[in-house]
């Protein structure tokens, strides 16, 4: 069989949103994969006793370093060097120490937004989610926007998708407005600042583009998945 090389399926997906965000003024941020657990959790409001950290089974290496557990370990350390206003996006590996299935893996790859300034509103956020999920998903789809829970935001909402016509909902990412306290730890000024978040895994979204039944195959290396993308 000749073998043809060709992107993988994952990096086509994040070099699309980041094109559809470089269009809106996002600044894209790459950073390491080993990073602190105060950038990864303490400085995210998520300290040693949050029992958000039951949700993020951690590898934590002999140096005290760990593998982030997503990628808005960068926000802290990045808006060190930033002046609001600010749009920054932030895309790359991930990795939790948790039990496998067709949903989860210890591998995973995220998009992280940060939005810093005075037009970062709640429903500037919900029009930045829809714009994004239609980009790559069509305009065939509805939105459902409910309540959520996440440490660094404050309100936090989660989308829901589905196709029109469809009845089932798929949950899809979480979002919110930028926790005060994780302003504060940005250096700035909470009652002069605000700011929106929001986080989506792709190997998550990749699935529901391509109806894929497991997020474990696409870093199988089986070229008889990948080759047909």
């Amino acid at each position: 069989m000749k073998l043809t090389g060709h992107l993988h399926p994952l990096t086509t997906l994040t070099a699309q949103l980041v094109k559809h965000f470089q269009g809106y003024g996002f600044e894209v941020v790459l950073g390491p994969e080993i990073v602190t657990e105060e950038n990864n959790f303490d400085l995210l409001n998520v300290p040693a006793d949050h029992p958000a950290r039951d949700e993020h089974d951690t590898f934590y290496l002999q140096n005290g370093r760990l593998l982030r557990t997503h990628t808005t370990a960068m926000q802290i350390p990045t808006m060190k060097d930033k002046t609001p206003p600010v749009r920054l996006l932030f895309p790359g590996r991930s990795f939790r120490n948790e039990a496998t299935d067709s949903m989860h893996n210890t591998n995973f790859f995220q998009l992280d937004g940060l939005v810093i300034g005075p037009d970062a509103s709640l429903s500037s956020l919900i029009g930045t989610i829809q714009s994004m999920l239609k980009a790559v998903l069509g305009n065939d789809i509805e939105f459902r926007f409910r309540p959520g829970y996440f440490p660094f935001t404050e309100p936090s909402i989660e989308a829901d998708i589905r196709r029109v016509g469809e009845q089932r909902w798929t949950e899809l990412m979480g979002a919110g407005m930028v926790h005060p306290k994780v302003i504060r730890n940005m250096g700035l000024d909470p009652s002069q600042t605000s700011g929106f978040a929001f986080g989506i895994g792709l190997d998550r979204l990749l699935v529901t583009i391509t109806g894929i039944d497991d997020v474990r195959l696409l870093l199988s290396g089986d070229y008889r998945l990948i080759g047909q993308f």
